[in-house]
């Protein structure tokens, strides 16, 4: 095993699938963390398991939250509907402090086991628009996270890695299989069914349907 380790945030979706293929591929050991946040479903968690078996990870680790204890999405708030059509600005799906939150939990584990970069799958192309998918926070957190521990404070500090943030989707997925990913393991949908079953109508069915499609890939996303 390589004595490179690296974290990796690991939804169970397209881009976190990715990731976790391409910090294998540059000979990362990777322990892959997910989280039961309160969301909508499931699924996501399963699909997460599957694709970290698949990319043999050293560990695969579900941390549990209640960002639904404060709400202010769809994703979290059933009470919020999931919008089925293109919307301006952000959008309701979007979760306040999401990404700060995992990167946050993934940062201390990092240190904890001694590694030094972290990968994540934000995309700032083909995306919801979600502020903390930018360039921009990613760079923020970085500088943060060498502020913030002893790691970074006595010189050995943390990458956050990024590599999706300026590709298509189409190029994601190019980029997954390459790297032997198996997209039917995943699931994007953010109304996915107790089998993992999409919708086809929300904002991620929709980006993930057009990536395929412009990859001139067939898609193995099973809809209901």
């Amino acid at each position: 095993m390589s004595d490179k380790k690296a974290v990796v945030l690991l939804s169970g979706g397209l881009d976190s699938a990715t990731i976790l293929a391409q910090a294998k591929a540059a000979g990362f050991a990777c322990y892959s963390m997910g989280f039961d946040y309160g969301q909508r479903h499931r699924a996501e968690l399963q699909a997460a398991e599957r694709v970290a078996a698949q990319l043999g990870v050293v560990e695969h680790k579900v941390i549990g939250l209640d960002l639904n204890g404060i709400g202010g999405s769809a994703l979290t708030d059933t009470s919020i509907d999931v919008p089925e059509a293109p919307t301006e600005g952000i959008p309701v799906t979007y979760v306040p402090a999401r990404n700060t939150v995992f990167l946050s939990l993934a940062l201390g584990w990092a240190e904890v086991l001694g590694a030094r970069d972290i990968f994540i799958g934000v995309n700032a192309v083909d995306y919801s628009g979600y502020p903390d998918c930018r360039p921009a926070f990613i760079e923020a957190f970085e500088r943060m996270a060498n502020l913030a521990t002893r790691a970074g404070v006595e010189g050995d500090g943390f990458r956050i890695q990024a590599p999706l943030q300026n590709l298509s989707k189409a190029q994601i997925v190019e980029v997954g299989l390459r790297h032997g990913v198996d997209y039917s393991l995943t699931v994007s949908c953010y109304q996915a069914d107790d089998q993992g079953r999409a919708c086809g109508k929300c904002d991620s069915c929709r980006l993930r349907a057009a990536g395929f499609a412009a990859a001139g890939v067939a898609d193995p996303t099973r809809y209901r």
